[in-house]
């Protein structure tokens, strides 16, 4: 999916959110383990529930590798379902060097068909270079996450006087244009939203950390938002999980479409 795309669809919806698709076999309803394929009928419930409110969609690759091969065809089976005019994001967290990252990025891209898939910079630009290498495909490179150890590493102040996330971001600009890179930026981190700016002013963020780990809407869109808009919030658990019940589909909708209207009138009093 090209920038313009993504683009033409956030403005078409009034809507910036991505739904994430952690579906925890232990987690789904129960009624639904009668079925051959239980992950696949909880997302596909979840699809036609939040299709009309989100932009993407952020299958997390952990919950159907654990699986096996029954977990791999539900995921492929899940990417067949969602509408093509969707954004779709492999989280899977890759980042190797050589034949490694190669195939890491064929898998993801060519073979799931993957628009994005998010990718550890640690290794530097010879572990990310393989991503690049398909047009029209988009890297999320993790900068400034939400998680509590974050600060363990990403914080750190470098000899330049920059932190560790400020360096991965001011360099690898220079890898890629703003219609291939993305960035994880944690919604937890709100107060830092505005040196990101600083830093990407054109780039896309891919934000976690909205709902369940109590990041906060409207001060990421006060701080994060730019002319193209910019943001790509994701919520997962608490749409999956909004209902334990039969009805599990129908709290996903209500809680997916309230967010959706929060984002419309963020974006009617903001942008």
């Amino acid at each position: 999916m090209t920038r313009k795309e993504l683009i033409s669809e956030i403005r078409k919806k009034s809507s910036f959110l991505c739904v994430g698709l952690d579906t925890d076999i232990n987690k789904i309803p129960r009624h639904l383990l009668k079925s051959p394929d239980p992950v696949f009928e909880f997302n596909k419930a979840i699809i036609d529930s939040t299709a009309d409110s989100c932009i993407a969609y952020k299958p997390n690759l952990a919950f159907y590798e654990i699986l096996g091969p029954a977990g791999l065809e539900s995921l492929q089976k899940t990417l067949d379902y969602i509408p093509r005019e969707i954004f779709k994001i492999g989280d899977g967290k890759r980042g190797d060097i050589g034949n490694t990252g190669k195939y890491y990025a064929e898998a993801l891209f060519n073979f799931y068909g993957f628009d994005a898939a998010t990718v550890v910079p640690y290794m530097g630009k010879d572990s990310v270079e393989p991503f690049f290498a398909f047009k029209e495909k988009w890297t999320i490179l993790l900068a400034l996450t939400s998680n509590t150890g974050a600060s363990d590493f990403q914080q750190c102040e470098l000899m330049t006087g920059e932190k560790l996330f400020e360096h991965v971001i001011s360099e690898s600009r220079s890898w890629a244009g703003a219609d291939q890179l993305m960035y994880v930026i944690g919604a937890t981190r709100a107060d830092l939203f505005s040196r990101v700016r600083i830093l990407a002013p054109e780039t896309f963020l891919l934000v976690p950390g909205i709902g369940a780990q109590g990041g906060d809407l409207e001060s990421v869109t006060r701080h994060g938002i730019n002319k193209d808009v910019g943001l790509i919030v994701n919520a997962s658990r608490s749409i999956l999980y909004a209902s334990e019940g039969n009805d599990f589909h129908v709290a996903a909708k209500h809680e997916a479409a309230s967010l959706r209207e929060k984002m419309k009138f963020l974006l009617e009093n903001i942008f």
